[in-house]
């Protein structure tokens, strides 16, 4: 059989969580197109607006050092349909408000059960899928990717007849996908041994695995500075945002899966990450000197994409080789202090955007992004083991987690 009949020939369990899974990456980038008709009904303001994004952020990165335990005591099956509910039930509710405050406040239970849902849903595919586990990664990576390139795109057509549309949207499709999960999922038990909660805080210990989750947290920053404030001096239509928010994607979903394994065979995972953090601030900078220029602003988003899919993949695998601890506790010490950044960027971005210019948080941005090769630049001994030009491991199915969104 075909390496391409194999990686398709799954079984349907593994399906339904991978569709689960797309539609749960969606909601990354699901509300970019309709931040700005909020702002305008809800008469509220950028920085208010973009709580949307650090209360789901924020909700994430805690929730992260809970999934093992919860999933640990009560099972992957019970932990993915857990999740699932909470997600149908809240972004419901945010469809329903009437307030910015009421809908910040839903977005952050839509965090908590995306978190518990995507933390678990890897390995369940990992243990599902029939063929290597590489291609498993690789079905997980297609969703992902498809996820955050989609996001944008439903979120743009829905948002043209509602901005309440896209909220509606993934309650539905949510809705479709816990019922399947139900049905085709086969019952998993509670794992042998229990994670406590503190495991991931003890993780940080470590100086390596402290070096990457910092490089990730500072370049978070500039990531959720794109995705959070641009929508806003680009000032177009939530079908037009949406369009230049599926081109960056698009871009991200290709480089995360096909081009970040063959610079990584090249090059190494360490030098790789660097300079693709470098092009990504250097893009940040130039969207600042033209924050006035729509033009610019939309090709520099897509651009993004481009850097974002290379540097996701490879230093979210380098976590797994940064300190002597079992990966899902690494990934979840990662996870905990990555999304911080995600959390404070969004509204720091829109409250500078109000209260300076609309060229200033691009500057942040491109600014937190350098201080993150820095930060990277002080683990260059200890992480010497990623400066080694390596093809992707098998430990890397327990790496990719819900931060590679």
């Amino acid at each position: 059989m075909s390496t391409r009949n194999s990686f398709l020939n799954q079984p349907k369990s593994v399906w339904a969580v991978a569709f689960a899974c797309v539609i749960a990456f969606m909601g990354i980038g699901l509300v970019d197109p309709i931040l700005k008709p909020i702002a305008e009904q809800l008469h509220a303001s950028p920085s208010q607006v973009s709580l949307l994004f650090t209360s789901y952020m924020a909700v994430i990165g805690v929730a992260m050092l809970i999934t093992g335990a919860v999933s640990s005591r009560i099972g992957a099956k019970r932990t993915l349909l857990i999740g699932l509910a909470i997600i149908v039930v809240f972004s419901a509710l945010a469809g329903l408000s009437n307030s910015i405050g009421a809908i910040v406040a839903f977005r952050a239970g839509w965090g908590l059960g995306n978190a518990l849902f995507i933390a678990t849903a890897l390995a369940t595919i990992v243990n599902s899928a029939s063929g290597s586990v590489a291609q498993a990664i690789i079905l997980y990576e297609a969703a992902l990717g498809v996820g955050i390139a989609a996001g944008p795109l439903v979120g743009g057509e829905l948002g043209t007849i509602s901005w309440r549309g896209p909220f509606f949207g993934v309650a539905v499709l949510m809705t479709i996908a816990l019922a399947a999960t139900a049905f085709l999922l086969p019952a998993s038990p509670p794992a042998p041994r229990r994670t406590s909660i503190l495991e991931p805080l003890k993780a940080l210990r470590h100086r390596s695995l402290a070096t990457v989750a910092v490089t990730a947290l500072l370049y978070n920053f500039g990531f959720f500075t794109l995705l959070a404030f641009t929508p806003f001096p680009l000032a177009m239509s939530a079908r037009q945002i949406g369009l230049i928010f599926f081109g960056w994607g698009i871009g991200l979903a290709l480089t995360s899966v096909f081009l970040a394994p063959v610079l990584q065979r090249k090059f190494g995972t360490l030098p790789v990450v660097m300079t693709s953090l470098l092009l990504f601030g250097a893009d940040l900078a130039v969207m600042g000197v033209y924050a006035h220029h729509k033009p610019v602003l939309a090709i520099g988003v897509v651009v993004a994409g481009l850097f974002l899919g290379v540097n996701n993949t490879l230093i979210t695998e380098a976590v797994m080789g940064a300190a002597p601890v079992e990966r899902g506790t690494a990934s979840a010490a990662y996870s905990f202090v990555r999304f911080s950044g995600g959390a404070v960027a969004p509204w720091l971005a829109g409250k500078l955007g109000e209260e300076v210019n609309v060229q200033l948080p691009f500057y942040v941005g491109a600014f937190a992004v350098l201080l993150a090769v820095g930060a990277l630049a002080t683990g260059w001994k200890p992480l010497a083991h990623l400066r080694i030009p390596t093809a992707h491991s098998k430990t890397e199915a327990e790496a990719l987690t819900a931060a590679d969104a």
